[in-house]
């Protein structure tokens, strides 16, 4: 299999996986509800308007905008690591990244106008009065929470983000890429440097 077919599963591997468990979720759960699948692990939907894990920072607007360009960015940035021959892990890494990044850009792109709220009972496909938010305003799910770690009163010191698969494939690429690939993220921005030295000349 080329690298570019292992590029494009992986990605849509990602995807599916991700919104098949986000619709899952979203069809069965209300907010705030959780089922202990160990003491350690447990399903919380919940929604947020922000980045990876929860957090919220800059408009919503702006910030589904600036996910598209960002992954576009991405996509072509495959293409020349491809082009240019790059090691097939970092290529994989970068492709686990688009991936994550897709994933949340299209709950917050489509999900407002495919749902119905999900506040005191799960959500509706398609509801007849429309969704709970227009194009671009949907709120991203996120069900992974990991309390390992409780204080007595009971309230979890580590890890309190509750997070979804497509906000684990960019933590897991990112991690790896500084850990195994630093050298070959070195060189690509290097490259960029010197092509934009060149443009500007």
């Amino acid at each position: 299999m080329s690298i570019t077919k292992k590029s494009v599963f992986l990605i849509f591997f990602v995807l599916l996986v991700d919104q098949v468990s986000k619709v899952y979720i979203k069809l069965n759960f209300a907010i705030g509800e959780h089922i202990d699948v160990f003491s350690w692990f447990k399903i919380y939907f919940i929604e947020n308007n922000g980045m990876a894990f929860g957090m919220e920072f800059i408009g919503k607007l702006f910030l589904t905008i600036f996910r598209i360009v960002a992954v576009s960015g991405l996509a072509y940035f495959i293409h020349l690591l491809i082009k240019k021959k790059a090691r097939t892990g970092y290529i994989l890494c970068v492709s686990l990244l688009l991936a994550g990044a897709a994933g949340n850009i299209f709950d917050s792109v489509f999900y407002g106008v495919l749902f119905s709220e999900s506040y005191g009972m799960a959500a509706t496909f398609l509801p007849e009065t429309g969704g709970y938010a227009p194009l671009f305003y949907g709120k991203v799910v996120d069900m992974l929470y990991f309390p390992i770690i409780k204080n007595a009163a009971g309230e979890t010191i580590f890890f309190s983000p509750i997070f979804n698969i497509a906000d684990s494939a960019i933590t897991i690429a990112v991690a790896i890429i500084l850990i195994f690939f630093r050298k070959d993220l070195n060189e690509s921005l290097e490259s960029k440097k010197h092509a934009d030295a060149e443009k500007n000349q």
